[in-house]
């Protein structure tokens, strides 16, 4: 893998008295439900054998700790970095308030994407479709995060912490590289691959959601001032 340089049912009450109590235990149960962990409606990834190379080899792949920073080589790739930074902020703007962590986000799905040889607008769009941009997601199956990873990733290849995958920098690295095993494992059909991702491998479903959602993130570059 080279590496890329550029989320009660309250008795009735008397009328008076009813209205008051159902409008408290109404707020009272949104704001319990807001610091509970959003569930997604994705699948899972399935626990399947890996040789002991493989297993070195993504162990590898999500241990290095290199800050989610591009370098570029030239100052037209950075100007092309930052305008597509700007771009997806301004449409994720919707989801996500809050500029700082919009920003740091953007940086690291860009950065994860590249490094894994990855397209950002597909992972935006994985991430649509698996979580919503939701942090804190769990799915029924217990997949978490961003791009809702299943807990024993964390102990095929990395440390056994599964609260870890909140992290967003380390499941955004998970996502990526487990995307991109799965891209190897289907020799380049990204259509098995995201359906292997999802643990439908071979549906269409699932694949045609993300292909669905990476539209909203495709970005076309215009042409430098050069060409």
């Amino acid at each position: 893998m080279k590496t890329e340089r550029t989320t009660l049912v309250e008795p009735s009450l008397p009328a008076r008295a009813g209205g008051r109590r159902t409008c408290l235990l109404g707020a009272l149960g949104a704001a319990a439900g807001a610091l509970l962990p959003a569930t997604a409606r994705a699948g899972a990834q399935r626990e399947e054998p890996l040789a002991d190379a493989v297993r070195t080899a993504l162990a590898a792949a999500v241990s290095n700790s290199a800050p989610p920073k591009p370098g570029f080589e030239t100052t037209e790739a950075r100007l092309a970095y930052l305008r597509w930074l700007g771009d997806m902020s301004t449409r994720l703007k919707k989801r996500t308030a809050d500029h700082v962590t919009r920003v740091e986000f953007l940086e690291t799905v860009w950065y994860e994407s590249k490094r894994a040889g990855l397209e950002p607008g597909l992972v935006l769009g994985l991430i649509q479709v698996e979580s919503g941009f939701r942090k804190y997601a769990i799915s029924m199956a217990g997949a978490r995060g961003f791009m809702q990873v299943m807990p024993f990733w964390a102990r095929l290849i990395g440390e056994g912490d599964a609260l870890a995958l909140f992290h967003m920098q380390t499941n955004l690295r998970f996502g990526c590289v487990i995307l991109r095993h799965y891209l190897d494992i289907e020799r380049g059909d990204l259509f098995m691959a995201l359906g292997r991702y999802n643990g439908s491998r071979g549906r269409p479903e699932y694949p045609n959601l993300v292909f669905g959602a990476r539209k909203t993130w495709d970005y076309q570059q215009a042409p430098s001032a050069a060409a």
